[in-house]
């Protein structure tokens, strides 16, 4: 994207921003950082049971920074300036990605998360062009986000 960003781009974030302060989005957060830590569909599956308030706070988690990251892939929202404030996209996606080809393949859905990683491929490759030893450190801390009975060896 070449364009400049707008006032409309800053007041996008700013409500994007709100939306992830309501209190239900803040607690499926929070868990979503805290306790999600599947390494495969099956612990995927153990963790979030369908119906459950843990797979509707996966869901919620995912629903919003895959919305986000269309905006961005559609060109409604500027993406540099999202990725000066958005790590939270970042950690979303390093904890859902180890699932991601198994989910895919379940669902017989190829495009399930396709925004979310390429914003994420995007926002990484950003990262990489400025500050170099920043992505690997932020990944190894994600990963030590995990409960420990589930983090990775």
């Amino acid at each position: 994207m070449t364009r400049t960003p707008t006032h409309q781009d800053a007041e996008l974030i700013t409500r994007l921003y709100d939306l992830r302060r309501e209190a239900r989005m803040r607690e499926a957060r929070e868990w979503f950082a805290g306790s999600f830590a599947p390494r495969t569909l099956e612990d995927f599956d153990r963790l979030c049971p369908r119906g459950s308030k843990d797979n509707a706070s996966f869901r919620m988690v995912i629903g919003y920074w895959n919305m986000v990251a269309s905006f961005i892939t559609n060109e409604v929202l500027h993406p540099e300036l999202f990725f000066e404030t958005g790590q939270e996209l970042l950690l979303t996606w390093e904890k859902v990605k180890p699932i991601v080809p198994a989910f895919r393949e379940r669902a017989a859905n190829p495009f399930a998360f396709r925004s979310l990683e390429k914003v994420a491929t995007a926002y990484i490759e950003w990262y990489e062009a400025r500050a170099p030893e920043f992505y690997p450190r932020f990944a190894a801390g994600v990963a030590s986000l995990a409960p420990p009975s589930e983090a990775k060896p």
